[in-house]
This record gives C-alpha cells, structure tokens and sequence, in this order.
C-alpha cells in the first residue's frame, strides 16, 4: 500500500527543458516509475534524438517543441496536446539558463532574458497547465528552483533573484490553487554536474571550494534529485504545497 503511492503509472508528465541535464534525468526518473513522458525544448531535431534514447530503455515518450517564454505559444501547444494526446497530470517547470557577470557590469539584455527564461516561464507553462487541470480538480505542478534560492555568489545576482521569485512564485500557486486539489511545490538543487554548470565544474578551485564547502563533500548526481521528483509527482504529496525541498547536499543547512 505504501509503495503504490508513489506509482506514477497512467499518469502523464510534461517536463520543460527536459533534452538535457536536470530535465533529462527527472525525464528517466519518472518514466521509470511508469509515467508517460512528454519531453519540452526548442530544438525539435534534439528532442526526437533524446526521445528515441529513452525509448529504447522502454519508456513511454512523446514530444512537444515549444519556447517557454512566448505565452501564446506555450498556451496553444497545451491546448493543442491536451485535445489531441490527453490530460497532463504532472508539470515539472524545469527550463532555465545562466548568465556569470559582476552585477555593476551585468548586461541590461542578458538580465530581462534571465527573467524571461527562469521565472516568466514558470508562469507562462503553469497557467496554461492548470487551466485544465483545476476543472479536473487534480494536478502536480513542480518548479525547480536552485541552492541561489536561499544564498547567493559573486557574479550571479540576476539568476538568484530569479530562483528566489521561483520560489515564492511556488508559494503563491499553492495559495491559489491549492483549493482546486493541485499541489504546487519546488525542488532547489545543489550543485550537480549538468551544462548549466560546465563552467564551474571546468574551475578546479571552484570544485576544491564546493567539496570543503558541502557537508557532503561533493557534487550531486543527477539521478539523486529522482526521488524528491516523484515524491512530489505521486499521491504521497496530496497535502504537501507551496513548500521548497533542497536536494544540496546540506549546503543551505551549514555555514
């Protein structure tokens, strides 16, 4: 009984940003506990790629090319899904980008495509989601928020306050949705080795820093943030909403 909680089978994901990285392996992670997965990039080409990798590991995969900042086009691909393939029961807001610059020299354009990218989005995807998922009275909506939630580092000013409104944007989707039976809540990784963060994990005294730095000593891997993702995909959530899981390494938790 406890075990079928966590079953995601019949159950449809999409995931943004999912061709690579985070997206990607919460991707394997969920289909592998039997959720049908629907992946998101602008790349079609790229997607058809990593869809038929999956499949060959005998997941159930479908695509849907999409550029999360443009809200009319987020709206028509999930209208569009919806008539054609059924409901999405689970959304994983997972697409994102970075840009390292001091703050004094930070670019006006590379700012406003930070906010569009990491926090816009997050609001364009989810309305077009819960739209139809209110009237279904059910629904998962995960944002993947990051450890620049809760701290932050030189160079990096505009992407934390991004993850900080993913945050609170979370909190607000609760408030606001929650009454409809949808549970919206985030998970804040630490620092994992995806493309994000080739740069940092290029630098070796960035890596000697992160492995003083983490109680646990050292970077996360990829498939560790699987749990918290199915934990808040499946019926063992049903009252958790609005709230953070940091997947760190207790990073957030030490000084």
């Amino acid at each position: 009984m406890s075990l079928s909680l966590f079953d995601l089978t019949g159950r449809c994901a999409l995931i943004t940003g999912s061709s690579q990285g985070i997206g990607l392996a919460l991707a394997q992670g969920l289909g592998a506990a039997g959720a049908r997965i629907v992946l998101n990039g602008r790349n079609p080409d790229k997607l058809d790629e990593t869809a038929d990798l999956l499949r060959q590991d005998g997941l159930e995969v479908e695509t849907l090319s999409f550029d999360v900042t443009d809200h009319d086009a987020v709206r028509a691909a999930v209208d569009g899904f919806e008539v054609d393939h059924g409901a999405i029961d689970i959304l994983i807001n997972n697409a994102g980008m970075q840009h390292r610059a001091p703050l004094e020299e930070f670019p006006a354009d590379a700012f406003e495509k930070l906010l569009q990218t990491n926090i816009a989005s997050v609001f364009h995807v989810s309305q077009a989601v819960a739209l139809h998922m209110i009237p279904r009275k059910a629904g998962k909506i995960i944002n993947i928020a990051s450890v620049q939630t809760a701290l932050a580092r030189p160079g990096i000013a505009p992407y934390t306050a991004t993850k900080g409104a993913v945050a609170n944007l979370t909190k607000g989707m609760a408030t606001d949705w929650a009454k409809h039976g949808l549970n919206c809540n985030a998970i804040a990784p630490g620092y994992f080795d995806t493309p994000l963060n080739a740069a940092l994990k290029a630098d070796e005294a960035f890596n000697d820093w992160l492995c003083k730095r983490a109680p646990a000593g050292r970077w996360g891997d990829l498939p560790e943030l699987v749990g918290a993702a199915i934990f808040l995909s499946s019926d063992a959530c049903s009252y958790v909403n609005g709230t953070t899981i940091f997947v760190d390494g207790g990073i957030t938790a030490s000084v």
